[in-house]
């Protein structure tokens, strides 16, 4: 039976860039304040091995938030990152944090990697193009995600970059790249070849 968690592992994992003693997870969960109506049942159907990125553009609901599912993630063996707060992250035990694209290029980072780079947690960033991506390699980050791959919901006007372009810029650096927007059962087989190390999404069904 075809799943989302067995496509994406047949992708290139991405090893752990101190050491390489495990891999990154290779379908990873982006909760939504509007298109996810119950982000604790979307972590339930989730894969061992999976992970998870908590993104709410309020602060008191992101908290709310993470309170529940980081020790959910946490009982299930499901990596879980926060979006923007390493405090939070800190305080709750989180696996890392995620920085959107915009604060990986402007924001003030330092704390975030100070904290990254005595805890040795997990750092991933946002990227809709070479100039981020390469933003994200200067700060070491663990994986880039780039988007939008595809034709998305949330976005549909959104210019994408398509498979032959996704590719090319994940040939471009050296960290492992994570596609996201627009993956379904027939886009997720036009990056096999592509040298992605996963996938991440919002709304697909991953059972």
């Amino acid at each position: 039976m075809y799943t989302f968690a067995n496509a994406a592992a047949r992708l290139r994992p991405g090893t752990h860039r101190r050491g390489g003693l495990w891999v990154l997870p290779s379908l990873w969960l982006m909760t939504d304040a509007v298109r996810m109506e119950d982000p604790v049942a979307a972590v339930l159907r989730l894969p061992r091995g999976s992970g998870v990125i908590l993104r709410h553009t309020d602060p008191a609901r992101l908290r709310a938030l993470a309170e529940i599912l980081v020790p959910l993630c946490r009982r299930r063996r499901v990596m879980c990152l926060i979006a923007g707060d390493w405090r939070l992250a800190a305080r709750l035990k989180a696996d890392g944090v995620h920085l959107p694209e915009r604060m990986a290029r402007y924001g003030t980072v330092a704390a975030t990697l100070l904290w990254r780079r005595q805890s040795g947690h997990v750092l991933t960033t946002a990227a809709h193009g070479l100039r981020a991506m390469v933003d994200g390699v200067r700060l070491k980050t663990d994986a880039i995600l780039l988007a939008p791959v595809f034709t998305t919901a949330s976005h549909p006007r959104t210019r994408t970059l398509g498979a032959v372009r996704f590719t090319a810029l994940v040939r471009q650096v050296s960290c492992p790249v994570l596609a996201l927007g627009g993956i379904t059962a027939g886009t997720i087989k036009r990056l096999t070849a592509s040298g992605a190390s996963g996938i991440a999404g919002i709304s697909w069904n991953v059972n």
